[in-house]
């Protein structure tokens, strides 16, 4: 269904890294959410009518979501934990694109049941108001916030195989795939496929007496938190795979709290686009301070590094709003 993303060049803190496209995969499912959500574009789903899902009102997954439901002639709710106000007098971004399809946004906080769902996860909020509202309805699809279940691991099975494909035909040897996390679902199976395809791949290309130098090819996924710190990423791991496939978590001292602007998460942003890839605001500028972090404090490290760009710009116009707004940023 997506043609396969293309591998890119820049400098980074002196380094040369390689930056895979995924942003261009597809207009409207682009980045991660195109490998997420390939099983239901690739998918009978005949008996559903409606798709229920939640996340931020900024997120990428809203956007894309909304194009699924629409394609399918789906309604679409999508559940918020709360609605900024200046969002929704100037609407913009996956926000807006997201209205103009025919999402219906709710927000929980205006809610009659709002009190009893105060200072609860949107998780445990949804297990409720799906099990109130939609449970035993096969005419409704619920998909977790940030496409956390296990269909998202059908569509990062062809992103591993992408990957391998390129380490073998460019002689890599030893390669870092790193990405920033939310949820940590694009981190947990494509680490976990990635250790299952690959010695496959391996013993497929490297036959008879030199399949020794395929002992000699490494992949590893490195992620950092973007939500909640590290316990955090690793519980969601827990969830979803089985302990030996995790991923690396890093991190740089700092906790990130998600879509809070900081200059310095800014600056980082203005840095990255300054070589012509558009990266996008909220996880990007987080992943390369972590990156950048990692960079120094392994100065003898000689592997390859992959960085996997998971789309979302369309966000950028309100994050940047805010930034203006609160920093007065161009």
């Amino acid at each position: 269904m997506f043609t396969p993303s293309p591998v890119h060049e820049m400098i980074f803190e002196q380094k040369r890294i390689y930056v895979k496209r995924d942003d261009l995969l597809h207009a409207d499912f682009s980045g991660n959410k195109a490998r997420k959500f390939h099983y239901f574009l690739s998918h009978d789903f005949s008996p559903v009518t409606q798709l229920v899902a939640s996340g931020s009102a900024q997120a990428n997954s809203l956007y894309s979501l909304s194009v699924l439901a629409k394609q399918r002639g789906w309604q679409c709710d999508y559940y918020v934990s709360h609605l900024n106000q200046h969002l929704i007098n100037h609407p913009q971004g996956n926000y807006a694109a997201a209205l103009a399809n025919g999402t219906r946004i709710i927000d929980i906080s205006q809610l009659s049941l709002a009190e009893q769902y105060k200072g609860k996860h949107l998780d445990e909020v949804m297990e409720h108001i799906v099990a109130q509202h939609y449970q035993n309805n096969a005419s409704v699809l619920h998909i977790p916030e940030g496409g956390r279940c296990g269909y998202a691991e059908f569509g990062l099975s062809f992103l591993a195989a992408e990957i391998i494909d390129w380490v073998i035909t460019n002689n890599k040897k030893n390669l870092a795939v790193f990405l920033p996390s939310g949820t940590g679902t694009t981190a947990a199976y494509l680490s976990k496929q990635l250790k299952l395809q690959l010695p496959k791949k391996l013993s497929q290309r490297f036959t008879g007496p030199h399949n020794a130098c395929s002992e000699n090819v490494s992949i590893e996924v490195l992620t950092c938190s973007t939500v909640g710190g590290d316990d955090y990423l690793l519980k969601q791991f827990s969830s979803l795979i089985d302990q030996v496939y995790f991923p690396r978590v890093l991190n740089d001292g700092h906790k990130y709290h998600f879509g809070k602007l900081t200059q310095r998460c800014f600056d980082m942003w203005k840095s990255i686009c300054s070589q012509g890839i558009e990266f996008e605001l909220v996880y990007d500028p987080v992943g390369f301070l972590v990156l950048k972090a990692f960079l120094a404090s392994n100065p003898q490290w000689q592997g390859d590094i992959l960085y996997l760009h998971q789309g979302g710009v369309l966000g950028n116009q309100s994050m940047l709003s805010r930034y203006q707004r609160k920093f007065g940023c161009d």
